[in-house]
């Protein structure tokens, strides 16, 4: 598997470098295509990519950090237009320092109707996924050059999936995907799920995915013959459900899930607006404790506020700590105010921001999830706080409290002080 994964490695290496050098020594005489090249290039690199001629590199795995594999890095990439408009490729290898081991995904895609962007996408992959989140199959191209949580996650579990997905586009403001996967996990954590008796360290489950991403007020434009969103228009809406069926393809449980997340932005003025997120889900049935829901949390099990202090993330509870609850049915609110930049000078503008959130959780049986402590969020959990962003170079600070039906009888085990990181192309 080794030699596998560093064939892989070199091949997506060897086409990426191959590609920019076709760059460089390509026609020069296109001078009126430069100022859209340029566009596009920014564009590629703010979504993540350092775009080659076939072969667009993908930066979110050049580099990580978490709990459990230590420093994290490979490569990967997917395949551009000029490769092919009706194929793709999209492919990663990456070797966690801490756990020892490679981890990869080999995908691609053919095309099936252009107007509808509709497309049939194939993959396999052997790698981690956090225990307790939620990835909604619409939510593409998520990227940032920094990913705060990431750091302090120590919760995973192993998983192999095999997965067929269909992409259709109803309209600009109506994407979907339809999905059929079947996984084999494994939790890297002591845990054992107790159904009627018998005791799951490892199982499989086989699920069928429909997610639906509407956005009915924003603006697009055909670039060069893609669509692409110039103004991004609020509310946002998505939609996903999942379905688990024992016996099919040795699937070990039934159960359902419903996840449901929107986003709306009151804007006072060009500098001046307050947004908000309303996210919520819910499991029916036999789920085990990885396709359960955290809350998002964000604080490290350390002492005193010092040891904790790290990087706030950017729709995180920054008072919860990690694996303190998870649950099979929540909501919660963030809300967000961004005040007017402080002119200090024409190009330093810090900015504050402040923040309220709450979430509201409960979980049935809970007993089945043995080997492993959590509490609920029947109480309802709060905490408030501000973050000054962009105090020097894009790094900036952030401070919240917790209060309410989960405060702590120690102070400081309230408080949470971390620093922020804001970049934007």
């Amino acid at each position: 598997m080794h030699k596998f994964c560093c064939i892989v490695f070199m091949t997506l290496l060897t086409c990426a470098l191959h590609s920019q050098e076709s760059i460089a020594t390509g026609d020069s005489t296109k001078v009126a295509k430069d100022s859209l090249r340029k566009r596009a290039f920014l564009r590629q690199l703010g979504n993540g990519f350092f775009p080659t001629k076939f072969v667009n590199v993908d930066l979110k795995y050049l580099i990580k950090y978490n709990q459990y594999e230590g420093l994290r890095t490979g490569i990967g990439g997917e395949t551009s237009t000029d490769f092919s408009e009706r194929y793709r490729i999209n492919s990663y290898v990456v070797y966690g320092f801490r756990d020892h081991r490679f981890k990869y995904k080999i995908g691609g895609g053919f095309r099936v109707n252009k107007s509808t962007n509709t497309w049939v996408n194939l993959s396999y992959t052997d790698d981690l996924q956090e225990s307790g989140s939620s990835v909604y199959l619409t939510d593409k191209r998520f990227f940032s050059f920094f990913e705060p949580r990431l750091l302090n996650i120590d919760l995973f579990h192993k998983h192999i999936t095999k997965a067929v997905s269909i992409e259709h586009q109803f309209s600009n403001h109506l994407v979907s995907e339809a999905e059929f996967a079947i996984s084999k996990i494994e939790p890297t954590y002591e845990y054992q799920f107790n159904v009627d008796g018998r005791l799951f360290e490892q199982f499989d489950i086989s699920t069928g995915k429909l997610a639906l991403q509407w956005s009915p007020f924003s603006t697009f434009e055909i670039v060069e013959d893609e669509v692409n969103e110039t103004k991004t228009g609020y509310p946002k809406f998505s939609l996903q459900y999942t379905k688990s069926i024992k016996g099919i393809a040795k699937s070990d449980f039934n159960f359902s899930k419903v996840d449901f997340r929107t986003v709306h932005r009151f804007v006072f003025n060009n500098d001046v607006f307050t947004e908000a997120t309303l996210s919520s889900g819910f499991a029916i049935g036999k789920t085990p404790l990885t396709h359960l829901y955290h809350a998002y949390p964000n604080n490290i099990n350390k002492e005193t506020v010092l040891q904790r202090f790290s990087v706030a993330g950017i729709n995180s509870f920054e008072t919860m700590y990690f694996n303190e609850f998870f649950s099979d049915r929540f909501a919660t609110l963030q809300i967000k105010h961004f005040v007017k930049p402080f002119k200090i000078t024409e190009r330093y503008r810090p900015q504050l921001v402040l923040i309220s959130r709450f979430a509201l959780g409960d979980m049935n049986n809970i007993n089945r999830h043995q080997h492993i402590s959590f509490g609920t969020l029947e109480k309802g959990y709060s905490e408030a706080g501000f973050e000054i962003n962009r105090l020097l170079f894009g790094f900036g600070l952030s401070f919240a409290y917790r209060y309410g039906g989960y405060h702590l009888p120690s102070l400081a085990d309230n408080f949470a002080a971390k620093f922020t990181f804001n970049v934007t192309l």
